[in-house]
């Protein structure tokens, strides 16, 4: 397949390539099926890929990265995607890697050689802090209860979040909250870095949850009880934090929607590969057609998946923020892998939902995709307002007259 990559991301995508191919899916097959990977495990794929010259792309290289383009960076994704391990040993994982970009983008060089650096080196992990239990506001942001008042030269927080990333293995959180009540929230919250071990935080729990498989991957409820950061710790604009998180988000989105698609393009590659061997009813079942049209239509929704995501990816370089085709972009690639890692399983039978093969991690790990960074349904809401702001009065009025 052909798309509009560089050079040099095409450059990329080969290290990418040969170091998943070399280094990580003969690391993961080698691991028994009840296996937790550990920080030891990462940190040695992460000294690979450094190796491999792949580490961290996306990130400038005064703070640890390669300091290539996020266009040219993207589709170094999708190969990461192809193992759960793949992404944090390129250092290309979430929420990691969306907070490093945002640190990037809006923090201070203070912050940058504090936090930035060592979350780069893997020295250091990182949580964003922002979706909150019942009325607070997930799919809604404007429901945020949590909130910061300045004190001196402090800020005082206190809230009330969970679904916080990895908070519970994190060193720092990125913390939104309302720091102007009498604002429309979009235009009156903040963005604090939060110190994990800071008085007044509280991980009460991690959150159980489905796709808990190979890696240690955490949600926690957290509770801010009189939390003081100095005032050095507002990470960007006083009261433009939603706007940081759409920086944020967008591009974020969209690398989520690359590594998934790895998912889906290892899984069915691993259910090719096995229905071209199974036979049933004196054939290989690679010969039923019903099979074959099922994995023609996923392959056929996995290039148009590309696609999407590189038109969104195009627009947010040249300077769009690209909203409604990133929203797009984030339902249609969450539905295109879901389908297409069910199809991998359904023709694996049995094998698909063992834990000998990938395939059924992925399944557990794939459904979240359409809830978090979004729901699908939020993300039709933004795409539907904005195809009916775009009818003019004049074509209102032809249309009354039928």
């Amino acid at each position: 397949m052909e798309y509009q990559d560089s050079e040099r991301a095409m450059e990329l995508t080969d290290r990418a390539n040969r170091f998943m191919e070399e280094v990580v899916l003969p690391f993961e097959r080698d691991l028994p099926s009840d296996y937790t990977v550990t920080k030891d495990d990462i940190d040695e794929l992460r000294a690979d890929a450094r190796e491999y010259g792949i580490y961290c792309p996306q990130i400038g290289e005064e703070w640890g990265g390669m300091g290539e383009s996020f266009r040219d960076s993207l589709p170094v994704f999708e190969e990461a995607g192809r193992s759960l391990l793949g992404a944090p040993a390129m250092r290309v994982d979430a929420p990691d890697e969306g907070n490093m970009h945002t640190i990037e983008l809006v923090g201070t060089d203070e912050q940058k050689e504090e936090w930035l650096a060592p979350l780069v080196a893997g020295d250091i992990e990182s949580c964003f802090s922002m979706t909150e239990p019942m009325q607070g506001g997930g799919s809604d942001p404007k429901m945020l209860q949590t909130h910061a008042e300045r004190d001196g030269d402090e800020w005082v927080i206190n809230g009330h979040k969970w679904w916080s990333s990895k908070a519970s293995e994190s060193d720092f959180l990125l913390v939104m909250a309302r720091t102007d009540p009498d604002a429309h929230p979009y235009a009156g919250c903040s963005l604090f870095i939060v110190p994990t071990d800071t008085e007044g935080v509280e991980i009460k729990r991690d959150v159980p949850h489905m796709g808990q498989g190979l890696l240690p991957e955490t949600h926690a409820e957290v509770e801010y009880d009189d939390v003081r950061v100095p005032d050095s710790n507002l990470l960007g604009t006083e009261n433009e934090g939603f706007t940081h998180a759409q920086e944020r988000l967008g591009p974020a989105r969209l690398t989520h929607c690359m590594r998934y698609a790895g998912q889906a393009k290892r899984a069915l590659d691993v259910a090719k590969a096995y229905v071209s061997e199974r036979e049933a009813f004196g054939e290989k079942v690679a010969a039923k057609q019903a099979v074959r049209h099922d994995i023609a239509e996923a392959e056929m929704h996995l290039h148009a998946q590309r696609t999407v995501i590189r038109d969104a990816a195009d627009k947010i370089a040249a300077g769009d923020e690209a909203r409604i085709e990133v929203a797009m972009a984030k339902v249609f690639c969450a539905n295109v892998c879901n389908d297409a890692i069910d199809t991998a399983l359904q023709a694996l039978g049995g094998n698909g939902i063992a834990k000998d093969l990938p395939v059924s991690d992925f399944y557990e790990n794939v459904r979240a995709f359409r809830i978090f960074d979004g729901p699908d349904e939020v993300h039709l809401r933004t795409i539907a307002r904005n195809a009916f702001e775009e009818i003019q009065t004049e074509e209102l009025q032809n249309v009354t007259r039928y």
